[in-house]
């Protein structure tokens, strides 16, 4: 099976991807993996300042996946200028590069941006307007605000050329429309879907995380991400990033048959630093065996796209 695709004007050797804040800048996993066996990677999301996260403990384990609470933790702007980027430029040849950016507000979104678009060495942005776990937002996420989510799509692409992915919610009942929002206001793709936020308890019923509640990853996310994929299908013509419980190449393939020109895996590497290029290897037996030839020929078409 042909796994090169084309997209967002850039080629991509294979759909896999890992996800923002699975990864760090690429250079925490280039001595366990080789990056450039990638269709590409998602920086952790980088903020104006620099974040040092959530109460521990962030992370906990349970029978479906991982609940986990970061936080937002990075070095912030300026040190991802001087020392992550330099990294990725001087590293990365074939993977496909996006800067995540996540804001408290629209006006530092489009600072991000400002800040980074003169940079080299990544193709494009992942805006992310959907991370449950940012303790310093008061109220829900940008994904869950219409409003907010065609400010910053629209601020955004006024000030950049370079391909822009719009990350959503899972816990958002009116996807549909925030897809056509993000549409709208510019966005070159979805990226779907986010953590759900959920909360785990101890054996004396208080939050096995320090911040309480968190975010749901791992295969008890694969469902939500399926249906989220398949939802903005209906709705847009962009294309779609599937996230969310990805660990193997049979939930790519489901991914792709929801809609998903790439996908992102993001907790099966935390047990498997070595899952993206696993993934890669299994689409490609997955292919021969069953006869299909190319990727692109897996993905559901847009309505109304030419077959």
């Amino acid at each position: 099976m042909k796994l090169q695709t084309e997209l967002f004007g850039a080629s991509f050797q294979n759909p896999v991807m890992l996800a923002s804040g699975t990864c760090g800048f690429g250079v925490e996993l280039a001595d366990v993996m080789d990056l450039d066996a990638l269709g590409g990677f998602v920086t952790k999301s980088v903020t104006l300042e620099p974040r040092a996260g959530n109460l521990a403990p962030r992370v906990a384990e349970f029978s479906g996946g991982m609940l986990n609470s970061i936080g937002l933790a990075n070095p912030g702007l300026e040190a991802i200028r001087r020392q992550k980027l330099p990294w990725i430029r001087a590293n990365v040849r074939k993977a496909r590069v996006f800067v995540s950016i996540a804001a408290h507000s629209v006006a530092d979104y489009l600072t991000l941006v400002e800040g980074l678009d003169g940079e080299d060495g990544f193709l494009g942005f992942e805006i992310n307007l959907s991370c449950p776990n940012d303790t310093k937002r008061e109220g829900a996420p940008f994904a869950l605000d219409p409003e907010a989510v065609a400010m910053v799509t629209s601020g955004c692409r006024a000030r950049t050329r370079r391909p822009l992915l719009a990350k959503l919610a899972p816990n958002d009942p009116a996807l549909e429309h925030t897809v056509r929002v993000a549409t709208d206001g510019g966005a070159d793709g979805l990226t779907l879907v986010n953590t759900l936020p959920e909360i785990l308890l101890g054996r004396e019923g208080s939050p096995e995380l320090g911040a309480g509640p968190g975010g749901v990853s791992g295969p008890a996310l694969l469902p939500a991400g399926l249906l989220a994929v398949r939802r903005a299908r209906q709705a847009t013509r962009l294309s779609l990033v599937g996230v969310g419980g990805v660990g193997n190449g049979v939930d790519a393939v489901a991914y792709a048959r929801a809609g998903a020109s790439l996908v992102q895996v993001g907790t099966a590497s935390f047990a498997d630093p070595r899952s993206g290029e696993r993934i890669v290897r299994e689409l490609g037996r997955w292919g021969r065996r069953n006869a299909v030839p190319s990727w692109d020929s897996l993905v559901t078409p847009a309505p109304g796209a030419e077959l």
